[in-house]
């Protein structure tokens, strides 16, 4: 794979982003050697998440002359998947690359580094934190943490999950055993869902035994490689918690200001160029994919729309009682609420407008 588009960005706390094709610089000899450790999330059978993986160590390398190495490892490997920001935090790695909303348990604000439900499509999100100042607050956020945080992938719009049942009204809700990560979860769990927060690697087995009713991971191209439709034949969406889902690499705040300002941009740098290609992957993949799970027998099915606006409502609810109790969670809402709700004033202009339009078109098979 030849990808040596450059995505050159500017400090961390502006992320500004100007597309260029450059080739590796050459580095001062008196440049320190600076070896890291990444530790994943992510199982090596996702091809993606492992590509970007591989390909962020490989550029930054190629990027400090050699002179700046990190070597990534699976889950497991040295921590367990749900643990990297911990490893992060007490010095066990230097950096990791994961999800931020899979540490809610830690503080709820984590959520505004990944997505919300009903929040921000991948576009929205990338203008708040690239534009709007979001990624000044998380990392600001972070600080408490030991952690910086650099945005390096995303998924686009996620599906709903794959169920063992039906889900048509309500009522189905109640006592399911469902795998979903995030602030999704407490939402859920106020109609009636038991969640459960597994890592995707343990996904499958879970689903196979009948421990869970449910899982969510992430949408077709993923879902095909793991396996799922095997297990469970319901195929919902939309993903409503996940409109986008931005991952990162969480570096450790102490290793990162170590590091001389020409690392710091090739982390940047590279990680916005994984950014463009891991959603360019997934949206070019995502269609075969969901058409061979619906050959192979999984069924589509559209979440209940009563269950859609009952959620809606518990979480714009859940988001007013977490800012009145955590100022964190708040300082940081209250820039990402009115974002949100510009976006979806501009939006419903213009670019719903078009693919309502276009959408309908080509659905009555006019050509």
């Amino acid at each position: 794979m030849k990808r040596r588009g450059l995505m050159k960005t500017a400090g961390i706390g502006s992320a500004a982003v100007a597309t260029h094709a450059v080739a590796a610089p050459a580095i001062a000899q008196d440049m320190p050697e600076v070896r890291w450790r990444l530790t994943s999330s992510f199982p090596k059978n996702l091809d993606i998440a492992t590509t970007v993986s591989d390909e962020f160590v490989k550029r930054v390398g190629e990027l400090t002359g050699g002179k700046f190495q990190i070597k990534w490892f699976a889950p497991g490997e040295v921590v367990p998947a749900l643990q990297v920001i911990d490893a992060v935090q007490n010095g066990t790695v230097e950096s990791g690359f994961t999800a931020g909303y899979y540490y809610v348990g830690k503080d709820p604000t984590f959520s505004f580094a990944t997505t919300l439900p009903f929040g921000m499509n991948t576009r929205q999100h990338n203008a708040w934190i690239i534009a709007g100042g979001g990624l000044e607050l998380i990392n600001d956020f972070l600080k408490d943490y030991n952690c910086v945080y650099v945005p390096i992938a995303h998924t686009g719009a996620q599906m709903g999950g794959w169920f063992r049942r039906e889900i048509k009204s309500l009522d189905d809700l109640k006592g399911l055993k469902f795998r979903i990560a995030g602030f999704a979860g407490q939402v859920l769990s106020r109609l009636g869902v038991v969640p459960q927060q597994i890592a995707g690697g343990d996904i499958y087995p879970a689903l196979e035994k009948g421990t869970i009713d449910a899982a969510e991971w992430v949408g077709p191209y993923d879902d095909e490689r793991l396996g799922f439709a095997k297990v469970a034949k319901y195929y919902y969406y939309p993903g409503w918690w996940e409109g986008c889902t931005q991952t990162g690499v969480f570096c450790s705040l102490k290793e990162w200001e170590k590091l001389p300002a020409s690392y710091r941009t090739a982390i940047q740098a590279v990680a916005s160029e994984q950014m463009n290609w891991a959603l360019a992957k997934y949206d070019a993949g995502s269609p075969g994919a969901l058409r061979r799970l619906v050959a192979a027998g999984a069924e589509l099915r559209p979440f209940p729309r009563d269950m859609m606006a009952a959620a809606y409502d518990i979480a714009l609810e859940l988001y007013d009682e977490m800012a009145s109790k955590n100022p964190k969670f708040k300082k940081i809402y209250e820039s990402w609420k009115p974002f949100r709700d510009e976006q979806y004033l501009w939006f419903r202009v213009a670019e719903n407008t078009f693919d309502n339009f276009v959408f309908s078109q080509q659905a009555s098979k006019k050509r």
